[in-house]
């Protein structure tokens, strides 16, 4: 197994219903279980991000950010 440290923010909907993030932790948890993923640690954080969760998972993975072309639109318009 390869050890992953996953750094994460809330959606608006998270932030929304944050008084309900420790259930969602468990239901993510037991969903990770099914893909063969364990869940080692999660955290709630302050600062750049909301929450920091070590897992072990039988996968290598690299994730990059996506921009579609009106979002690329908007951020070459903002360019000096």
């Amino acid at each position: 197994m390869v050890t992953y440290v996953v750094l994460a923010n809330f959606t608006d909907q998270g932030v929304r219903n944050a008084k309900d993030s420790p259930k969602r932790a468990e239901a993510f948890k037991k969903m990770a279980e099914t893909f063969g993923v364990t869940v080692k640690e999660l955290f709630w954080t302050q600062g750049r991000y909301d929450v920091v969760t070590v897992l072990d998972a039988p996968v290598r993975t690299e994730s990059l950010r996506a921009f579609s072309a009106a979002d690329m639109t908007t951020i070459v318009g903002k360019m000096i």
